[in-house]
C-alpha cells in the first residue's frame, strides 16, 4: 500500500488533501504508519518495526494496523496500485 505522495502531513498529525480540501487529523502511532508507508516498507516491516521498538501485542497491533490501513484506503488516502 502507497500513500499519497500529495498529502501533507504535520508534525501535529493533521492530514490535508489538497485534492479534494479535506482534513484529517491521527495521532503519533497513525503519522509514524504513514511515515513508514512513505519510505517503502510493507506491512510486514511495519509489524516488525512496531514489535522491535514498542511493547506492543503483535496480534493486537496486527488488527489495529489492519483497521488504520482500510481506514486509509476509505478515505481515499492511498495509491492502490
Amino acid at each position: 500500500m502507497k500513500i499519497r505522495s500529495n498529502l501533507a502531513v504535520s508534525d501535529s498529525g493533521f492530514i490535508f488533501d489538497p485534492t479534494t480540501g479535506e482534513s484529517f487529523s491521527t495521532n503519533e502511532t497513525g503519522k509514524e504508519i504513514i511515515r513508514l508507508l512513505r519510505s517503502g516498507k510493507t506491512e510486514a516491516d511495519i509489524r516488525a518495526y512496531f514489535s522491535e521498538q514498542f511493547d506492543v501485542e503483535e496480534t493486537i497491533f496486527e488488527k489495529h494496523l489492519f483497521d488504520f490501513l482500510n481506514q486509509l484506503s476509505s478515505m481515499q488516502l492511498t495509491d492502490n496500485q
